[in-house]
């Protein structure tokens, strides 16, 4: 198997064709080997050659400001800094951003504002060493999100065909490659009905539905009719993530925490937990799974 052959970024046949929004931001298309090969021994003293995901770090620096270092695979670091800033609230839209330009011989992601309040955006010091707070998505701004919680419009999840449901389910092992290869990742996937519109793996939840959201934002795809799956648990912060981008329902491998099951609750989401393999537990919005629907409406 050669590494570089496996993707973590997979795009359905109408996402590939989507045209980005007027004033998109240029963005460079850095791209990054997700595996890397080693040599482990067994419990039996002999040699295995395996692959392990490369983690690699990613310093956000906005206008010459350190902001974050991520933790990523590097799939798509261009949209995870999109995704980022968007569920951070630190943009309210990607066409303030002039260009996104990711260096990964220095781990850094210079990302260049347009010029607010009559002030030039400052460009910083390209050359400047990285001092920023590590992690590997870091979750959201939860204070301000649980404020912002409280003026969001409730969500109408639509009515979901359970056969769609576990088509979805059946259709994620086409998109773990490097789940498959390597394990020690997460997988995010966005889908429309049946049909899949993007899906990424990466080494954080919070990584992977950043990158689906800056590929929304990026080609305006909107969230309302469409369901969001991750390996990751339904979280309060992961809800928010989801609730922030109109995505009303959640499905996930995992489970689900208490305050993430009282905020779906709350918004009118349709929250699903501990799914696979034909299995599911639906924590909000069982009554809206109907089993002799075709399809979503």
């Amino acid at each position: 198997m050669d590494p570089n052959d496996l993707s973590a970024l997979v795009l359905g046949p109408a996402s590939s064709a989507l045209a980005t929004v007027p004033g998109a931001p240029r963005l460079s298309a850095a791209s990054a080997a997700p595996l890397r090969k080693i040599a482990a021994g067994d419990e039996h003293g002999a040699t295995q050659t395996l692959y392990l995901p490369i983690e690699r770090p990613l310093t956000l620096m906005v206008d010459g400001r350190e902001t974050v270092t991520l933790l990523t695979l590097g799939a798509a670091p261009e949209w995870l800094a999109l995704g980022y800033l968007t569920n951070q609230r630190l943009i309210e839209d990607v066409t303030e951003i002039r260009y996104i330009e990711v260096d990964w011989s220095r781990g850094l992601a210079h990302i260049s504002r347009h010029a607010q309040g009559g002030r030039p955006s400052s460009g910083g010091d390209p050359g400047r060493e990285p001092d920023a707070p590590l992690g590997c998505g870091l979750g959201t701004a939860f204070g301000d999100g649980v404020r912002r919680f409280a003026a969001l419009t409730p969500l109408t999840a639509a009515t979901l065909s359970q056969a769609v449901l576990l088509r979805i389910l059946d259709s994620m092992r086409q998109y773990d490659a490097i789940h498959r290869a390597a394990g020690s990742v997460h997988s995010c996937a966005l889908f429309q009905g049946g049909e899949l519109c993007a899906a990424v793996e990466d080494v954080s939840r919070h990584n992977g539905v950043d990158i689906i959201t800056g590929f929304m934002r990026l080609h305006a795809v909107g969230g309302s009719d469409k369901m969001l799956f991750t390996t990751g648990r339904l979280t309060a912060e992961m809800v928010m993530k989801a609730a922030h981008n109109g995505i009303p329902v959640m499905i996930s491998r995992n489970g689900a925490t208490a305050l993430g099951y009282e905020l779906a609750g709350k918004l009118g989401m349709m929250l699903i937990g501990r799914a696979g393999k034909g299995r599911y537990l639906c924590y909000v919005g069982a009554e809206r799974i109907v089993p002799d629907v075709p399809g979503v409406s």
